[in-house]
């Protein structure tokens, strides 16, 4: 069944939000989400709300708008690229959607609904120990304590989290969608105003801009001398879950399918089927939707294809119409050595 439908005037922002101008009647509201997150920055900055540093060396990957970008899988692929290196990371992550109130720690065997879905996600893609919380640095001292081996933590979102020391921050940007208009919510799309990437260590664009115009909107958003990469990301071909195994992608191309994503951006997933020669029916949920069976009772034959991350939150789909379709994060060449070398370097620096 399809999800229920949003109000129009939410239906209507994000068009507002990634087009050349804000809603006029929203930007009162946007400088004041403005002068809030700089009053917040500075208290921190001032040590006049606490910090918390850790023992060990934390890198945050995270970005500056609303929805999906990418960083879940390319914390996985950086948790997977830094242990091949010999180090020995653990990931913590706020476990949005999760109901635990007290920190945990995330097994493969961990109920999506407890601990969210991302989290479970990283748990089950990648040979690490992970943790949630609601504060961050609590999810940390619960990893550490129960894996004292572990010489670095990645944090799974976070970038406007400043009660948690950081020595790193990477910030993922879909390229095919910016920064928008420029402007903080509501206006726009932005959690932080762009001056944000001043302070922050690299980042990382995934996908192309629609345009030239849009292009040259996005470079000029980047400051001067800041390490940027392309990211790739990858949809694997789908993976049933009824045992069936793996179907190549050819043997997709013109099938008449359902696809089902409650994850940031769903049309990216949707766009991303279309590409490999899919013809798609479209099944649109919010971000961390927790999926029922009614959801998921689509009428007809066709195959389902879902997300790897809303998947996760189905253990009783048990079916070979339904097909999980994994993400995967190819680094860019040169990040790795960069980022191990910046993490000798950094230790201890201050947060912006």
């Amino acid at each position: 069944m399809q999800s229920p439908p949003e109000p129009a005037w939410l239906q209507r922002l994000p068009a507002a939000w990634y087009g050349r101008r804000p809603v006029l009647a929203l930007v009162p509201l946007s400088l004041r989400v403005g002068a809030v997150a700089a009053l917040r920055r500075l208290l921190f900055r001032w040590r006049l709300r606490r910090v918390e540093r850790l023992p060990v060396p934390v890198v945050v990957v995270g970005n500056l708008v609303v929805g999906g970008a990418g960083k879940t899988p390319l914390v996985i692929a950086l948790a997977a690229a830094l242990r091949a290196a010999g180090r020995r990371p653990g990931v913590i992550s706020r476990g949005y959607g999760g109901r635990w109130r007290q920190p945990g720690l995330v097994q493969a065997g961990t109920d999506a609904a407890d601990c969210g879905d991302e989290a479970l996600l990283i748990a089950r893609s990648v040979d690490a120990p992970v943790a949630v919380a609601r504060r961050r640095a609590d999810a940390a001292r619960l990893l550490l304590a129960a894996h004292p081996e572990c010489d670095l933590l990645l944090c799974d979102d976070g970038l406007q989290h400043y009660a948690l020391a950081r020595d790193v921050e990477l910030v993922v940007v879909d390229a095919a969608r910016g920064f928008g208009n420029g402007w903080l919510l509501p206006a726009g799309p932005l959690r932080e105003p762009l001056g944000r990437l001043r302070s922050v260590q690299g980042v990382l664009l995934h996908g192309a801009a629609p345009d030239a115009r849009a292009d040259r909107a996005l470079q000029a958003a980047l400051p001067a001398g800041l390490p940027a990469w392309r990211l790739r990301l990858r949809m694997e071909p789908p993976c049933s879950l009824g045992g069936a195994g793996v179907r190549d992608w050819p043997a997709w191309s013109g099938i008449a399918v359902h696809g089902v994503a409650g994850i940031g951006n769903p049309g990216r997933f949707f766009a991303g089927l279309r590409a490999q020669g899919l013809r798609v029916t479209e099944h649109a949920f919010p971000d961390h939707h927790a999926l029922t069976p009614a959801d998921l009772a689509i009428a007809g034959t066709a195959p389902v294809l879902l997300t790897a991350k809303d998947a996760v939150k189905c253990p009783w789909l048990v079916s070979t119409r339904y097909w999980v379709v994994p993400l995967v994060a190819e680094l860019p060449a040169g990040l790795l050595p960069w980022l191990l070398e910046l993490l000798e370097t950094t230790r201890g620096r201050e947060n912006p």
